[in-house]
């Protein structure tokens, strides 16, 4: 399916979206204790998280795009299965590792398109990571990139295309830190008959897929659950980088391509490599 090329005033605008949610995220890390709180299924919230929504609905509102985000209000699929464009939004994606203040979070902010991830931002605000893909062919990672207000045409210039890894590794595969499984420990496993040097890196939040994008790790398994806005703007670096996510099935391997904005939001198994 063709999808529309994504124009520079949206690029900004996401990008800038998520560096002020890096902003009101720091404000909290930072400081000498937060409160934690828990969600109907039993995963944590922190002010942090309530912040960074309000932050990125305030800069986004101005692209007049419906917005789907984890903390915001549910919007039932009735309404939501005949938007084109919309905004997919985890205001904080890796809250646990946020609250073992381990820096591994992040700010994910996707645009999609009939299904498709056509734009994405991802912010590391404690790691001072910033990436950015968008269709066709747009990449960028900035590296020291602090959380203030700052010009597509400023980080450009700051930053490098991906992939952007160079220098010799070991063959690397990339986990969970959190949320292993079984499945993904057998992957591994086998990957290791045809790789001797394989090396496992456990990481959080949506690092993991921007780790593929950038060339330091060559394949993320995720065979435990995740939520669209979990990988949605992650995705858009990957595959903007030449990269795939790619659903998978226990028997058959890959399939094709996640994708967004079903009735249920829960993600199937996925490889990203």
């Amino acid at each position: 399916m063709s999808v529309s090329p994504v124009s520079t005033h949206l690029i900004e605008k996401a990008t800038l979206a998520a560096l002020a949610a890096g902003a009101e995220i720091l404000k909290v890390y930072n400081a000498p204790d937060f409160n934690v709180e828990l969600k109907g299924d039993g995963s944590p919230l922190t002010r942090a998280d309530r912040l960074a929504h309000i932050a990125i609905s305030d800069k986004l509102a101005e692209t007049d795009l419906p917005l789907l985000s984890e903390e915001g209000k549910s919007i039932p699929f009735p309404e939501r299965k005949n938007w084109n464009r919309f905004w997919l939004v985890d205001p904080l994606d890796g809250t646990k590792e946020f609250i073992k203040r381990n820096d591994e979070f992040t700010v994910n902010i996707a645009l999609i398109e009939a299904g498709v991830p056509i734009l994405g931002v991802v912010y590391a605000p404690a790691c001072r990571v910033l990436y950015i893909g968008a269709k066709p062919n747009f990449t960028l990672v900035v590296r020291g990139c602090e959380p203030h207000e700052v010009s597509l045409t400023e980080l450009q210039k700051a930053g490098r295309t991906l992939p952007d890894f160079e220098g010799q590794r070991p063959y690397r595969v990339v986990g969970s830190r959190s949320h292993g499984s079984p499945e993904t420990d057998a992957f591994v496993d086998q990957l290791r008959s045809t790789h001797a040097d394989l090396e496992m890196v456990s990481m959080g939040s949506s690092f993991k897929l921007c780790l593929v994008a950038e060339g330091s790790a060559d394949q993320y398994p995720r065979f435990a659950p995740t939520m669209e806005w979990d990988t949605a703007a992650a995705q858009a670096v990957v595959e903007a980088a030449g990269k795939q996510v790619l659903i998978y099935d226990a028997q058959k391997g890959p399939i094709g391509p996640v994708v967004y904005n079903k009735e249920n939001l829960l993600n199937p198994w996925f490889l990203v490599r």
